[in-house]
């Protein structure tokens, strides 16, 4: 029996209780170990949920035992993922890094330089590869079932009128707070692995909320260096919420309406179990492929969706760590996110469209 690669997990607040710490427990190749939180009430969650974890108060107390681990997850808010990056990767620790990687892509190719020069994985979490919608369509354009495609329309919107306070609403700069970075690193992500290297981005960028600081409803248009036009929404503030993927190609389209389930699933404590049923919709939510004619009055035919797949970024990472497999997501590929990102904030700012 393989030993399981023994986990450091700096944070216990959203991403770190309800994505990370399952995920990396569900998986038969890795175990959490320590978690790192300063919030006595954070401790006693973690404790509970996880009753063989150890809790540290900060990241240095985590990585004074470096010898003790085999991997860091850095779920920590935006502005920490450098730094404790940084500080693990010169402990000789392999990391993983929740998106965004960081506030600038120079930062993220430094780190991704540091990462490379000590021989340490270093693994950025972009979960959203593993989404069930995001498969399927992967599916269908690897059958060519969509023809060439021309316009690939993807929505992360929410309807939350209402603010709800913390770093992720900030406006400091030094924060890297707002959907732009938030939702938008999803959204572009998916698009470059999907369409390639973007060469030319526009964006509109609003804070719409009363009270708001941070950028809560934001537009982006790529021009890919394929062709291929992407336009991708991220809010807070839509009351009406559009499909989720609308692909557009030369012979037919793909109409995605409703989010992966497996985010709801985790935060209400569900888990994935090896050989269980996870991250399956019911065919009423499936997308539809045709032409000519709405999804919404039955046009198109009902394509199933694909089970989301948390899990298999975990398992990747393993596998990567054991020598077995590759990297799932290299900081390099954040690091072309951020550009886009990068370059969306200036266009938005400046009311023209940048080159890349």
């Amino acid at each position: 029996m393989v030993t399981p690669l023994r986990v450091g997990l700096v944070g216990y607040g959203l991403a770190g209780s309800v994505f990370h710490a399952p995920l990396i427990a569900a998986s038969p190749d890795l175990v959490l170990d320590t978690v790192t939180t300063g919030n006595p009430e954070r401790a006693a969650q973690a404790r509970a949920e996880h009753p063989d974890v150890r809790v540290a108060a900060s990241p240095e107390e985590l990585l004074g035992r470096a010898d003790e681990l085999d991997l860091v997850v850095v779920a920590s808010p935006n502005k920490t993922h450098v730094p404790v990056a940084t500080a693990a990767l010169k402990a000789g620790l392999p990391v993983v890094v929740d998106k965004p990687l960081a506030g600038t892509a120079a930062e993220a190719r430094a780190l991704a330089a540091l990462a490379d020069e000590r021989g340490l994985l270093l693994s950025v979490f972009q979960n959203r590869r593993w989404d069930n919608d995001f498969l399927t369509l992967r599916a269908l354009l690897a059958d060519g079932a969509l023809g060439e495609v021309q316009r690939f329309e993807s929505r992360f919107e929410r309807w939350r009128p209402q603010l709800k306070g913390g770093w992720r609403e900030s406006g400091a700069p030094e924060e890297i707070g707002g959907l732009l970075y938030d939702l938008g690193s999803h959204v572009v992500d998916q698009a470059l692995v999907l369409f390639g290297p973007a060469v030319r981005v526009y964006a509109e960028s609003d804070v719409r909320r009363r009270g708001a600081q941070a950028d809560d409803d934001t537009f982006f248009a790529l021009t890919h260096a394929g062709g291929v036009r992407s336009h991708l929404w991220v809010s807070a503030t839509t009351a009406q919420l559009g499909p989720r993927f609308r692909v557009l190609g030369s012979e037919a389209g793909y109409v995605k309406h409703g989010l992966d389930p497996q985010e709801a699933a985790l935060r209400e404590g569900l888990r994935p179990v090896p050989g269980g049923v996870w991250g399956r919709e019911p065919e009423e939510l499936w997308g539809r492929v045709g032409a000519g004619e709405s999804p919404l009055t039955g046009g198109g035919t009902p394509v199933e969706t694909l089970p989301g797949d948390y899990p298999a970024y975990y398992a990747a990472v393993a596998a990567a760590l054991r020598g077995t497999g590759e990297n799932p997501v290299t900081a390099y590929e954040a690091a072309a996110a951020l550009d886009v990102l990068e370059a969306a904030r200036i266009s938005a700012r400046d009311g023209v469209a940048v080159a890349l």
